[in-house]
């Protein structure tokens, strides 16, 4: 580790080659369908693989300025490549780099960024301070991720580990040795803190899936029954909407997968569905016999 975050000859024409293959597979991997709901689309959406490249940057730098600069051209090249790539190669118009004004503004942060973290690489006792930034926002995606691999298994599973395994390492890269440890502590205490909100705060899906009177179920009322084939998808019940003078069928998800979903009528009569859940959004369609 000591080779990868200080032992590498980082020149200019290194930082750009890095810089464009960064956003080239960073856009690659938002327009492939495939990617969608999995961990290799994450890094077009949150910080902690770009929070790697930044470290990586500042470690291999030789000065604060030097640091500073190469951490505003890598990414004032990568991101906008990413949009740019979707835009000519993909189906995206280009309204998308309407969403490159919050990256912008990450882009120009990365000067002062850069230029405080090379402070990384100093033998002083208080250098864990600097990092305690980027081990919260790091935390804060293994928690997001964390909650979306638990609900439904094993998609997101990979940024989730990547994360945990980033708060194990990033510590590492300090040079002062109390400093070091402190930061190791920091990171021990916020990995217990996010397994603990992980099973005390676990990600549910809380929706509607079916309106009395409707195309697809026809009329029903509170004394019909609803169920899920398997309890574990979650829960399922009938609730009158005085201002809407309707029945509905509520349900909270806890998990993402494939189950059926079965409505009874007051005589026994029962209508099967296939229901496939995730992590927003459902299908459900009526087994006809």
């Amino acid at each position: 580790m000591k080779k990868l975050f200080g032992g590498i000859n980082l020149t200019w024409p290194k930082v750009i080659v890095m810089a464009i293959l960064a956003g080239v597979y960073t856009a690659v991997m938002a327009m492939m369908p495939w990617t969608v709901n999995t961990s290799f689309i994450d890094i077009t959406v949150t910080f902690e693989v770009w929070i790697l490249f930044g470290i990586f940057i500042i470690m291999n730098s030789k000065s604060n300025v030097d640091s500073m600069l190469k951490c505003f051209v890598f990414f004032l090249i990568s991101q906008p490549l990413v949009y740019l790539i979707q835009i000519l190669f993909g189906s995206a118009g280009w309204n998308l780099f309407g969403y490159y004004k919050y990256w912008f503004i990450w882009t120009i942060l990365t000067l002062p960024m850069g230029f405080i973290g090379y402070y990384l690489k100093k033998d002083k006792w208080w250098t864990f301070i600097i990092l305690v930034p980027m081990l919260v926002l790091t935390a804060s995606s293994a928690y997001g991720y964390g909650t979306k691999a638990l609900y439904w298994m094993p998609y997101h599973l990979l940024s989730s580990l990547f994360c945990f395994a980033a708060l194990l390492i990033y510590p590492g890269v300090i040079e002062n040795k109390k400093s070091k440890c402190v930061a190791y502590v920091i990171s021990l205490l916020i990995i217990c803190g996010v397994g603990f909100l992980l099973f005390q705060k676990p990600f549910e899906y809380k929706t509607t899936i079916g309106i009395s009177d409707s195309e697809e179920f026809g009329n029903f009322d509170d004394n019909y029954k609803v169920s899920f084939e398997d309890n574990k998808y979650g829960n399922v019940w009938i609730e009158y909407d005085q201002g809407l003078e309707a029945y509905f069928i509520n349900v909270t998800f806890k998990h993402g997968g494939k189950t059926k979903f079965i409505l009874e009528d007051p005589e026994g009569n029962k209508r099967t569905f296939d229901l496939d859940i995730r992590y927003t959004a459902f299908d459900i369609e009526e087994i006809k016999e």
